[in-house]
């Protein structure tokens, strides 16, 4: 489920508004293997036993998820600047899970997603590079950090900017899809102002006049909005998707834990 946390008005990226919804969504698959396929022992080596190179955890509504799309989601989630730690395999696959339901849903209305420019995959980049905790160790504002950075992880440039490219797809059809028709009044404002802003200050600091903030506590308030559809969106695709989990170890006690979170 996806949350937000109050926090002091500031001039933030458009990015940094809707990160909320980046954790519940994830980039292209790992290239497929067909699950439990095995590689047949040398002519040389009867002896060799076969090697499986991938195996089915998990289908949902007839789309097979293996363990290497599992490993690969593992891999990804150092891109999320507002997790906690690396995501545990329970975790990955409800991520793996509910983004497979929202691909469906989206090929089943045919909905057009919006492709982002090589400017705007740009900017995104360069801003993660910035804020991601593991970048800030490695100086990933270098080339040679950056390089750095996607070797520890097994990652590529390649691999990365697919990722982000898709996520950027996926929220702008959530955006498209949950935001529209959603008005905020300028009564919800004032009380967000008052009941939530305010309180943030230390007696003695002087808070900024609520006109000067209006904007940004509106855009606040419209994605909690547009969080609340999106997480009721999901749950009910859940509740109706035909899913197994062929793999017990993996079961998660609430199929919620595994969605991400980060403030908008």
């Amino acid at each position: 489920m996806i949350t937000h946390t109050p926090i002091r008005p500031r001039t933030a990226p458009r990015w940094q508004s809707v990160l909320a919804i980046w954790s519940i969504l994830a980039g292209v698959l790992a290239p497929r293997t067909v699950a439990g396929q095995a590689v047949p022992p040398s002519e040389n080596d009867q002896s060799a036993a076969p090697v499986v190179l991938d195996r089915a955890v998990a289908v949902v509504n007839k789309r097979v998820i293996l363990q290497s799309d599992l490993e690969d989601e593992i891999r990804l989630s150092v891109l999320e600047p507002n997790r906690g730690g690396e995501l545990t395999p329970q975790q990955a696959l409800q991520e793996l899970i509910s983004r497979t339901l929202i691909e469906q849903q989206i090929r089943q209305e045919d909905a057009q997603a919006l492709t982002p420019t090589q400017d705007e995959l740009n900017a995104r980049l360069a801003e993660l590079r910035k804020v991601l905790p593991a970048c800030m160790r490695q100086n990933c504002s270098t080339n040679e950090g950056w390089k750095a950075f996607l070797e520890a992880h097994g990652l590529t440039q390649e691999r990365v900017e697919a990722y982000l490219r898709y996520r950027m797809e996926i929220l702008a059809f959530i955006e498209q899809r949950f935001r529209q028709g959603i008005q905020i009044s300028q009564q919800q404002i004032e009380n967000y102002y008052q009941d939530t802003l305010l309180p943030q200050y230390k007696p003695g600091e002087t808070p900024p006049p609520v006109g000067q903030v209006a904007p940004r506590i509106q855009e606040i308030l419209l994605q909690q909005q547009v969080n609340q559809l999106f997480s009721s969106w999901l749950n009910n695709l859940r509740q109706q998707g035909d899913v197994e989990v062929l793999d017990p170890s993996l079961e998660a006690a609430d199929p919620q834990s595994g969605q991400g979170r980060a403030d908008p």
